[in-house]
This record gives C-alpha cells, structure tokens and sequence, in this order.
C-alpha cells in the first residue's frame, strides 16, 4: 500500500492560486457573455423603431400637413378680402358722417331787408346728389383711380351740390364705385336695406372684387323727421366678399 500524506503535504500539493484564477476567469467569462447578450436585446428595438416611419404615421403626417395648409390658405383669402372691404364701410361711414355735419349748419340767405320787415328763416338741408364715382361702371376686380382736376371725380358739385358741398374726397385707387343721392335713385333698398324716402340720403359703395357677374353694395342712410336728421345705426351690407 502506497503511503498515507500528511495533511500539510497534501495542502502543499494543491495550487490554490491556479484554481482562483481559473474560476475567476470562468466568472468573468459568463458575466461578460451575459452583458452582450443584454446589451443587443436591450438595443435591438430602438434600432428597428429608428429605422423609419410607418406607412400609417407618414399618412397622418400628410394629413396634417393638408389641413393646416387649407387652413392658412383661407385666412390669407379671408385677410385680404377684409382689407379689401374696409375701404368701403369706411368711406361709406365718413360721406354720411360729412352729410350729418353739412345738415346740422342752418343756411341763411343773403338779403336786404327793409324796414318793418323780417328776413327769411334760417333752414337745416341736405347735400344735394353727387355724381357716382367713377361715373359709368363698377371697378371688377380692378382699382380706379379718381381724376383730380376741377369738375372731375370727386371735384364736382358746388356749396349746396355734390362732392363739393360735402367736402368728401379720395384720391387713391379705389375699389368701388361711390354714390351719394338725395330722395330718390337709391341702391340699396331694393336689396333688403332701409328706404330713406323723399326726404333723406344715402351714401353707398358698390364693386366686384372677385370680378363675377354679382356686385357687393355697402350703404348708409339717414331720414329728415321734423327738423331733426336720423341716420342708420350701422353700414347696411350685401354681399360683402363680391
């Protein structure tokens, strides 16, 4: 029989450092394989979810995109045409403003009075017609631009006439065709608006902005009741993008 080792000779045969090494090394082996493979899992769907869109988030993106385009192309048109229309309603409003003011001076003749006797009242009236502004047509989707010489456009009427006697004038291209009448030839009460009769005005504003066979009409009006003037609470409007 062989001989028995004691027992320090057998620690002394076994390497403990070579046995370390090679379980650490083991260890670090399998934790390194482990870590890897984590690591292409844990990357693997940001990869795929990066590689592109759907075909159904590029057609809700398209979608989108066609909306919002609609939307600012429409706000561009709508923006341009109330640029557009408030040359009218101002105006409109100023030429009645003007003949409210002309109606509220009293008018006295000049005369000679004899002796004993009494002069003529003084009397509150009304601008008389102004010639339409250009005088033949309704601009269609085109400006105008108003003469400026004496007896043109706007330069006509006299003290108790026209443009003159209301001191109204524009100068710059206009879009529309302006009108102020007295007691009769009224534009826009055949549409709808209030019929100022015999003894009141009208100031108006037609055109054609989008050049169509329909015309828009802007007016204001104002009545003659006792001797006190009464004009419309707002610019009556037809047809306001015509």
């Amino acid at each position: 029989m062989g001989q028995l080792r004691a027992p320090d000779q057998l620690r002394s045969g076994f390497n403990h450092n070579a046995y370390s090494k090679r379980a650490l090394g083991t260890r670090s082996a399998r934790a390194a394989a482990l870590n890897s493979l984590a690591s292409r899992r844990l990357h693997r769907p940001i990869a795929n979810r990066a590689s592109g869109f759907t075909l159904v988030e590029l057609m809700i993106v398209i979608a989108i995109i066609g909306v919002l385009a609609a939307l600012a192309i429409y706000g561009v048109r709508s923006y341009l045409a109330a640029a557009k229309t408030a040359e009218a309603k101002e105006s409109v409003g100023e030429i009645s403003k003007l003949s409210a003011l002309v109606f509220e001076r009293e008018l006295a003749e000049s005369e000679l009075i004899a002796g004993g006797a009494a002069s003529k009242p003084a009397v509150n009236n009304l601008c008389g017609s102004a010639n339409k502004v250009p005088l033949n047509f309704v601009p269609s989707g085109v400006k105008y631009q108003p003469l400026t010489g004496a007896g043109q456009d706007f330069q006509t009427g006299s003290t108790v006439d026209g443009w003159t006697c209301l001191g109204f004038s524009l100068t710059s291209p206009i879009y529309y065709q302006y009108s102020y009448l007295k007691g009769a030839g009224y534009v826009s009460p055949p549409l709808g608006g209030p019929d100022p009769g015999a003894d009141g005005f009208e100031a108006a504003a037609q055109g054609n902005l989008d050049g169509d066979s329909a015309n828009s009409t802007f007016a204001r009006t104002g009545i003659i009741i006792g001797k006190h003037l009464h004009v419309s609470t707002q610019v009556f409007i037809d047809k306001e993008a015509e």
